[in-house]
């Protein structure tokens, strides 16, 4: 478990301390795969810095599985930086060796013997998918290849805690779901913590559990991936459910339209068309789309609403776990899936 208590961070500045962390508290269960996303300066390197040992904050203590790590020196703090892997925004591989030599060398500095190291190997390029690239030198890959390369590197010597600082920056688009499937192997086969760092939304949708949101150093916003999605006002929200762009003369038709988060096979698939049989109204989609949280299928709907019974119908979606706003009147309900 990684546990950030009021972390402050400051940096010399020309005028005045530049202040990259301002009193963030963040907790990471132990297993999770967990993401800290904002723009570029909002702090989430230095909070990676911080964590791995790298830097002192100001302020603040940094526990890892319950160890106060502020004052750690000597043996000590070697022995737990040994426990914490960093995963660079911008990392470089040794250019002389092959892929297997790249991962194999932090096992060659603790001295493990061959077969073993062979083995370790062997394990680490299965999970990144590069064993058919075993012998290749690194000029010989894609961005996205190199990537999963340094990442099998940092998983070599067993960490406990790997911190990804922007593991998705300068890979292509259609590399990026390649390098956050290994980090989620690495959290579900090796029990590894991963804590990523980005800005890129849709790499938490994909693959995180529990998300934090930075904002010029300071935590605006924290929890489960699907909880902060359930309510459509939180950052996470805004940023990763479908956006709806619906032509007023699509609502003309209706006698009102609301808007519907539904989160699960059986919301998404089931809770409109139950909701308008049973209570017999027109419960009509006019925009929205959706999308996946994981393996959860996650809507955001306009929906244009006909009869008699409408509010009845709205109030019985929400008790099933939907929220239902009423985009001239606001939220009319809040219930978390």
């Amino acid at each position: 478990m990684i546990t950030v208590e009021n972390l402050t961070k400051s940096f010399p500045g020309a005028a005045k301390p530049v202040h990259a962390l301002r009193d963030v508290s963040v907790e990471v269960p132990a297993g999770a795969l967990f993401g800290v996303v904002g723009p570029a300066g909002s702090g989430k390197s230095t909070l990676t810095r911080c964590i791995a040992l790298q830097e002192k904050p100001d302020r603040g203590v940094v526990r890892l599985d319950g160890l106060n790590t502020t004052g750690l020196d000597g043996r000590k703090l070697r022995e737990v930086r040994r426990q914490v892997a960093v995963l660079d925004a911008q990392p470089v591989l040794h250019a002389e060796r092959t892929v297997a030599g790249n991962v194999a060398a932090p096992l060659e500095q603790l001295g493990l013997e061959g077969p073993q190291r062979r083995s370790r190997v062997g394990r680490l390029l299965d999970l990144a998918g590069l064993t058919q690239r075993a012998a290749l030198r690194p000029s010989e890959l894609t961005p996205g290849q190199r990537r999963r390369v340094a990442l099998a590197r940092s998983l070599a010597a067993g960490p406990a805690v790997l911190l990804a600082d922007d593991p998705t920056a300068g890979v292509g688009a259609e590399e990026t779901g390649a390098v956050l499937t290994v980090l989620d192997r690495a959290r579900a086969e090796l029990g590894v913590t991963v804590l990523l760092t980005t800005q890129d939304g849709a790499a938490v949708r994909r693959v995180c559990d529990g998300v934090a949101v930075l904002e010029d150093g300071r935590l605006v916003e924290q929890g489960t991936v699907l909880e902060l999605l359930a309510n459509p006002a939180s950052k996470v929200a805004q940023s990763l459910l479908p956006p709806i762009d619906t032509p007023r003369s699509q609502s003309s038709g209706y006698d009102r339209s609301v808007d519907v988060v539904l989160i699960g096979f059986a919301a998404v698939g089931a809770l409109l068309p139950e909701a308008s049989a049973r209570f017999e109204v027109e419960l009509a989609t006019i925009g929205g789309g959706l999308t996946r949280v994981g393996d959860t299928p996650v809507a955001r709907f306009r929906v244009g609403v006909n009869g008699s019974q409408a509010d009845a119908a709205l109030a019985w979606i929400a008790d099933r776990g939907a929220h239902v706003v009423h985009p001239k009147e606001g939220p009319k309900s809040v219930v978390a899936a």
